[in-house]
């Protein structure tokens, strides 16, 4: 039996102790389709509310309450806004997140979202969830609906929409030339996939996989 098959085997007679993602809701569609996709069935997910996006103040402190008692724990945020804060939470009980300042970053990959950002230094991104709930997210959470007029105090500074596809939707890629003329806005599209956001999970699921094994 070669080295492979040996191993293979004895993680199969293993019973891996369940680990826990905690995860923004934003990307639970994604991180849900790799668990599948991947098999991780191991892998518990916890997601918390994607509207904390427009409080990054309260991530530290709501991902610190989300901490349960799994000895694997791994933190499916970027920075998300905190400025840093949720940095200091996760070393305090020595976790891990995913690399970046937020989302797009992860989703892009580090050197190609900052090719993208120093091309237009005034780029407004979406990914496909921030479209499917630009309306709650964005139109309501601004207000911008009852008062249209809004739109070029909170937006002047923009440029350039970048839509950043995990998926190859025509009916998102529809949506955000829409949203593109909505905010009078230049138009990018960019499909990202999941490659880098798939990486940048499995590294640490293997490494709780490893983990099991030795």
């Amino acid at each position: 039996m070669d080295k492979n098959n040996d191993i293979k085997q004895k993680q199969m007679s293993l019973e891996i102790e369940p680990s826990l993602v905690i995860a923004c809701g934003a990307i639970a569609r994604e991180l849900q389709f790799l668990k599948q996709l991947n098999k991780w069935r191991y892998m518990n997910i916890q997601c918390l509310p994607a509207k904390l996006h427009d409080r990054p103040d309260e991530i530290p402190i709501a991902v610190e309450t989300a901490i349960l008692k799994y000895k694997n724990i791994f933190i499916a945020y970027a920075d998300c806004g905190t400025g840093g804060l949720l940095d200091m939470i996760l070393e305090k009980y020595g976790l891990t997140r995913l690399p970046g300042a937020h989302c797009y970053e992860f989703f892009s990959g580090s050197e190609n979202f900052l090719t993208t950002s120093r091309s237009c230094l005034g780029t407004f991104c979406l990914t496909d969830f921030l479209t499917r709930h630009f309306d709650r997210l964005v139109k309501e959470g601004l207000d911008l609906i009852g008062h249209p007029e809004l739109i070029k105090d909170y937006f002047k500074n923009y440029e350039k929409l970048v839509y950043l596809s995990q998926t190859h939707s025509t009916k998102l890629q529809q949506m955000t030339r829409l949203l593109t003329k909505y905010l009078g806005l230049g138009y990018s599209y960019e499909y990202t996939g999941l490659t880098f956001f798939e990486k940048d999970i499995k590294e640490n699921i293997i490494q709780w996989n490893t983990n099991a094994l030795n």
